[in-house]
């Protein structure tokens, strides 16, 4: 911060060095805006006030006063009994009004205890009717705020004793270190427990306020050391321990939604983790279902998974088109290279729980990220895709399909098309060089790996467009890929913004452009649900094609920040 030219903090007020500041900073401020907000900042009101009082005390500290009485709550009680007995005037009414107030009594009583100088609490009296045999019987007491306590309790089915299961870390009794897993709980707040169920326990706790004094008997056993969390998560699924019947607690639970990061506090409980959401200054963690027991009971209760045709569609915007979809009226085969590899299985056991992230930042020399974008049909993908190569061919690219039909006169190997045989490209699906593939007319369409390479290494963004299903195998350290979900908005604006938009049919099959039918909108309405359903936590970005130029902005932003900001991507990718 630049120095003052007129004097020091110590030869001028705090008062005075506040007022002087903006006009002293003013030779150092780039632009008015910042120099308004200073003016508004330094002349606020309640922070002249708030330092007028800062110097009375400042003041009254060096003077060093000393209290007259220790006992001005005591008097002030006694004086107002006094005034009670007699005729009251309109000042002693005045006076008694003011002792009355409990502004005033608060203040007293503060005042007391200062020049007592007794600031340690009040500890309760021992019980005498503590049995001889429980010599080891704690009595802890605590002040309960707004938040929870931050433990659970469990009963003992054999025993019937109500015990501690497990402390929330950064809660009221982890920051105590007077409560430990595995003691028992005797009384609350003279209460016997033994005869309760925890959730009446609970609704004690939960219904008192202030001090709360538990009796304990410590456990006999040992606590091991717990590893600090420095494991960060990524959700797959979205939680409301409000809905879960399974948790000790609901009130202990922390909720979250799909793509939340979480950083991991404590894996003790094999069934329940402990966690907070990443950078969020709360200390106190939550509970959350383990990865082990949330995909045991997603697995028993999954549905069967249906699979849904794909799209094969060579349909393109000024000639740009590089996905193969099937789509439901044509009699097409389209594939991944993966399905060879009994995939289908592997998908239907796949079940989205956390996924282990690290922060990612693309260092100058690294190549850029693949940019995966996915979407259904007719949801403008490919005209997105079109706008970005157009704003700066330099920086984007796309992949140049294989194709085994033959060559026609306009085009050129390499440019539209990478021309090879049917038994060459029979040999490269064998050899699983496909990402996807595809039969229309009795040839074969595919986009290999090789091409996404090809453009990685030209030091371009690779723009790949795939199915969904395909995402997952793409997840490599050597692609790194980001997906980008092209979402439809409501079908009403389907109608609204698509009426007079037309799809354009396979550039090979010379169709003609057709309008838009009511039919088509379904379609791609009910395509999004299944892609976001199924694979919605392979997504790192949703935008909604509601308007063009909009989802176009919105896009261009996200890459800007794909290439400077830290991301979170898993941790293998960085590990492997």
């Amino acid at each position: 911060m630049p120095a003052l030219s007129t004097g020091s903090a110590g030869e001028m007020g705090l008062y005075e060095l506040l007022a002087a500041l903006p006009t002293q900073l003013q030779p150092h401020v780039n632009s008015q805006e910042d120099l308004t907000f200073l003016w508004d900042m330094f002349g606020e009101k309640s922070l002249h006030s708030l330092v007028k009082i800062h110097e009375k005390l400042h003041y009254y500290e060096k003077q060093s006063p000393v209290p007259i009485l220790h006992g001005a709550a005591a008097l002030a009680d006694d004086l107002a009994e006094e005034l009670q007995n007699k005729p009251l005037s309109s000042e002693m009414r005045e006076l008694l009004k003011l002792l009355s107030k409990p502004n005033v009594k608060a203040l007293l009583s503060v005042h007391d205890t200062v020049a007592q100088k007794s600031y340690d609490p009040v500890l309760p009296p021992m019980p005498d009717d503590i049995d001889d045999e429980e010599d080891s019987v704690k009595i802890i007491r605590l002040v309960k705020n707004k938040e929870p306590l931050g433990a659970t309790i469990k009963k003992d089915e054999q025993t019937g004793a109500i015990t501690v299961a497990r402390i929330m870390r950064g809660g009221a009794a982890d920051r105590s270190g007077l409560i430990h897993v595995g003691d028992e709980l005797r009384e609350v707040n003279g209460i016997p427990v033994e005869d309760k169920r925890p959730e009446e326990i609970i609704q004690i706790l939960s219904q008192s306020q202030g001090a709360i004094t538990f009796k304990i008997i410590p456990s006999t056993k040992e606590e091991t050391a717990s590893k600090e969390g420095k494991m960060f998560i990524k959700a797959l699924f979205d939680y409301d321990p409000k809905e879960d019947k399974a948790i000790p607690c609901k009130e202990a639970g922390l909720s979250f939604q799909k793509g939340d990061i979480l950083q991991i506090l404590s894996q003790d409980d094999v069934t329940w983790w402990q966690a907070k959401h990443e950078g969020d200054a709360n200390p106190r963690a939550g509970l959350i279902p383990s990865k082990h027991f949330q995909e045991r009971r997603l697995a028993l209760r999954r549905p069967e998974i249906i699979v849904q045709p794909l799209k094969l569609s060579n349909r393109k915007s000024s000639g740009f088109r590089r996905s193969f979809r099937l789509s439901r009226k044509d009699k097409k085969t389209n594939k991944s290279m993966y399905e060879c590899r009994k995939s289908d299985q592997y998908d239907t056991a796949d079940v989205p729980t956390y996924e282990e992230v690290t922060p990612y930042r693309r260092q100058a020399h690294e190549k850029y990220r693949l940019v995966v974008l996915v979407g259904p049909v007719g949801v403008g993908l490919n005209e997105l895709k079109r706008k970005l190569l157009m704003s700066d061919t330099q920086h984007y690219g796309v992949t140049v399909p294989h194709t085994t039909r033959a060559r026609r006169s306009q085009e050129s190997d390499g440019v539209e098309y990478i021309f090879i045989s049917k038994h060459l490209f029979e040999t490269d699906v064998q050899n699983n060089k496909f990402i996807e593939y595809g039969e229309y007319k009795n040839n074969y369409y595919g986009t290999s790996i090789d091409s996404v390479r090809s453009v990685l290494a030209k030091n371009k963004v690779c723009l790949l467009d795939v199915q969904p299903h395909t995402v997952k195998h793409l997840r490599t350290l050597e692609f790194k890929p980001y997906v980008i979900f092209i979402k439809p908005p409501s079908i009403e604006r389907l109608r609204e913004t698509r009426k007079n938009a037309k799809i354009i049919s396979s550039r090979d099959d010379q169709g003609t452009a057709k309008p838009f039918t009511e039919e088509d909108f379904q379609e791609m309405i009910k395509s999004a649900q299944i892609m976001e359903s199924q694979y919605g936590h392979l997504f790192d970005k949703i935008i909604i094609n509601d308007d063009l130029t909009m989802a176009f902005n919105e896009l261009k932003t996200t890459f800007d920040k794909l290439e400077t900001d830290t991301h979170w991507v898993p941790v293998s990718w960085l590990h492997s």
